[in-house]
């Protein structure tokens, strides 16, 4: 089992966050979901992995892909 696994429910409400919230920059996400800018950082490859699909700009902000079913 992949580690993303035991992390999908965050990952969901991440990225229901970054949704409602497009463009928001890892350390407001980290604020809301009561974590550290590092933890947020280090959870994007899982989500990608997990199909959760982001992109970020170039000035570091977080935006919705429609997710793989």
């Amino acid at each position: 089992m992949a580690f993303w696994h035991k992390k999908e429910v965050d990952f969901e409400k991440a990225y229901r966050i970054i949704e409602d919230e497009e463009g928001v920059f890892a350390r407001e996400l980290a604020r809301e979901m009561g974590v550290s800018p590092s933890t947020i950082t280090r959870s994007l490859p899982s989500m990608e992995e997990a199909g959760y699909l982001l992109a970020e700009d170039d000035e570091g902000k977080l935006w919705p892909f429609k997710r793989k079913k």
